[in-house]
């Protein structure tokens, strides 16, 4: 197997890329010699560790792709060719080639680049992605595009072989087989799930499979036996058993494509070789690339899970130990806190099952895999038949619990529906990273679902302020006979002290965490306490609305006859959300008071630090006093027959 450079650790200061550095397109790639781009590989890798170590971001992906990358904008003439990257971790080194090099140490900062492929970006971004899966889809259709409008164009999809576990790329390959277009399908294979050997035999394999000389013999072959349909049908077999017999690649056979490899993915001139002949096939082609995550950088290829995405690197200080101060122990983030509850309660409860679509470490699942693995069920990417899967084991007698980024839960809404609440099976939903999710941007932001959740019959839907209450909630929630939803931001919290005991909160009521006059803040989550902040300085009462359905229709009804202004708070867009279900309760109750509902505006918040991202939706402490002092001037000044009575309401 061909060996990269292997770097220790990632340089704080700009390394030496002299080739690099010439090439502000492809174009100008396309004019080195093959035997310049070894070369470029170093120095593109040392210049990724560099720029993410300045940026943070993710890492061990484009790692594992750097040859990869360099032979398909080497060989292909992008941007006319479409490549389309699936999820895009992997695309840095991509946007490094096309012309965004020098931007690269401000991704996912906010106004800086997208952390994925984005259109409005760089024409060669050919589609904005972020969730997975997607991209034999979108170069599908790229490629009946091209063909309806007679272009002659290639369209490749690169997919990983996690993405590869989802429905929707196996549904896009069978009608790619149908179809038959001409595009070429890549296979990211980076776990080793699939194929555990790759050397010598299957580059040689593949470089004869995929050449001219036997697809020629392959055709005439055809052409010759079309006469003879039971010979036809023997050949055919014997071709598929040859190639199962070397290669994976049976199942991609069956389904209409040409597969070719596995090849090493760290071999440039076998890559390059092999991309430029099967350019020349036609029809649905599917190429097996073996890769390294985090190839080229020692700690990322010990440990690729870790270093999926890292943080800024700080330059290296001196650093001076004292014995005298312990630090304090780092906060539980909110995503620890259900991982410890699930535990607890699994401990009392045998039928509790935990569920997540690939995501054990961000949900936070690893203990419990470990102490229960009969009743930890790891779906792969597959959200629609995670939410399924929970509704078939509600139906018989378990407590599934779905852990599941509010992101991602989108992927599944009509088995949410159909499956689970429809039938009113009792299935708790954990939603992770509710409301913005900071450099991410808006394919990751949780912004939707109080809204998509709200409109369903039977849900019942809870909006935790702190650590101790998403417990709390959750226990709630397990003990609720009915489908329930937890929502909790991704980080921690404010550090509340967690009480061990699992208490059941009473359904669909509030707490009201201070008291005012005047104005009163009715708070969905962890706003809550940058509501408190706001109130100190206006003197406003503020609740802790727990439940966003049912609401607690009591507190509001005495809130609205003690309190001139009413201000709903929440982190997930206005339209549709908890605020609106406070407006459609006053309308329907004919209680005539004024309110203002704060929360995400109606476009796509863009990447940047959650808190710099907060402040521009008015959602900081200074923004939720500007939107209420800007109300109450608005309500003070005289306006025909109702002076006296909105001044007397101000007191």
């Amino acid at each position: 197997m061909h060996h990269a450079h292997v770097f220790q650790e990632i340089p704080t200061h700009r390394p030496n890329t002299p080739l690099l550095d010439k090439l502000d397109s492809p174009a100008q790639l396309r004019l080195l010699g093959e035997d310049q781009l070894p070369q470029l590989a170093r120095e593109l890798r040392s210049f990724l560790l560099y720029s993410v170590g300045q940026s943070g971001g993710h890492f061990g992906a484009g790692l594992g792709v750097v040859e990869l990358t360099i032979a398909l904008h080497y060989v292909f003439n992008t941007p006319e060719d479409r490549l389309v990257w699936d999820v895009g971790h992997q695309a840095y080194p991509h946007k490094i080639l096309t012309g965004r090099r020098e931007q690269m140490t401000k991704i996912r900062h906010k106004d800086g680049l997208a952390a994925f492929p984005r259109r409005s970006e760089s024409e060669y971004d050919t589609f904005g992605v972020g969730h997975s899966s997607t991209s034999i889809s979108a170069a599908l259709g790229m490629s009946i595009a091209a063909k309806i409008q007679g272009i002659q164009r290639q369209s490749i999809a690169i997919i990983g072989d996690g993405a590869l576990t989802a429905g929707m790329a196996f549904e896009a390959l069978s009608h790619a087989g149908d179809a038959k277009p001409n595009m070429l399908v890549i296979l990211n294979d980076n776990d080793m799930a699939i194929s555990n050997s790759v050397g010598g035999l299957g580059n040689h394999l593949a470089r004869i499979l995929s050449g001219k000389t036997y697809n020629h013999m392959r055709d005439s072959g055809k052409n010759l036996l079309s006469h003879n349909p039971n010979l036809m049908e023997l050949v055919k077999k014997t071709e598929e058993h040859f190639k199962g017999m070397v290669a994976p690649g049976t199942l991609f056979e069956e389904l209409g494509f040409n597969y070719i490899g596995p090849i090493d993915g760290h071999d440039l001139p076998t890559i390059v070789t092999t991309l430029e002949n099967m350019k020349e096939l036609s029809g649905p082609q599917f190429l097996h690339v073996v890769t390294k995550k985090g190839k080229g950088f020692e700690p990322a290829e010990k440990d690729p899970i870790g270093y999926h995405a890292i943080n800024k690197i700080a330059p290296k200080t001196k650093v001076s130990i004292t014995t005298e101060e312990t630090p304090p122990p780092a906060k539980p983030k909110f995503s620890n806190v259900f991982g410890q509850w699930l535990c607890d309660v699994a401990e009392k409860d045998s039928r509790i099952t935990g569920i997540t679509p690939a995501m054990k470490e961000g949900s936070d699942l690893i203990e419990f895999a470990e102490r229960f693995p009969d009743r930890y069920f790891d779906v792969a990417i597959a959200e629609q038949h995670a939410v399924t899967l929970a509704a078939g084991m509600a139906c018989d007698g378990l407590k599934p619990v779905v852990a599941i980024y509010s992101t991602f839960l989108q992927r599944a809404y009509d088995q949410l529906i159909h499956d689970v609440t429809v039938q009113n099976l009792d299935v708790l939903f954990a939603i992770d990273r509710a409301g913005l999710v900071g450099e991410d941007g808006p394919t990751h932001a949780g912004s939707f679902d109080i809204s998509f959740l709200r409109c369903i019959p039977e849900m019942v839907i809870m909006a935790p302020s702190d650590e101790n209450e998403l417990r709390q909630t959750l226990n709630t929630g397990y003990h609720y006979k009915g489908p329930a939803a937890v929502r909790y931001p991704r980080g921690t919290g404010i550090g509340a002290k967690i009480e061990p005991s699992l208490e059941c909160l009473p359904i669909g009521k509030g707490r009201i965490i201070r008291e005012g006059n005047d104005v009163a803040i009715l708070a969905f989550g962890t706003l809550l306490h940058t509501a408190l902040s706001a109130a100190e300085e206006i003197n406003a009462t503020v609740i802790d609305m727990r439940f966003v359905k049912p609401l607690d229709t009591d507190l509001i009804s005495r809130m609205s006859s003690s309190h001139a202004l009413l201000v709903s708070l929440e982190e997930n867009v206005i339209a549709g959300g908890a605020g609106s279900g406070i407006n459609e309760f006053i309308n329907q109750a004919s209680i005539e008071t004024t309110i203002i509902n704060l929360g995400l505006p109606d476009y796509y918040v863009e990447h940047g630090k959650p808190a710099e991202l907060l402040k521009e939706c008015g959602l900081d402490r200074q923004g939720i006093l500007s939107s209420i002092n800007t109300k109450l001037k608005d309500m003070r000044k005289p306006s025909e027959g109702s002076e006296g009575s909105i001044n007397r309401k101000l007191g």
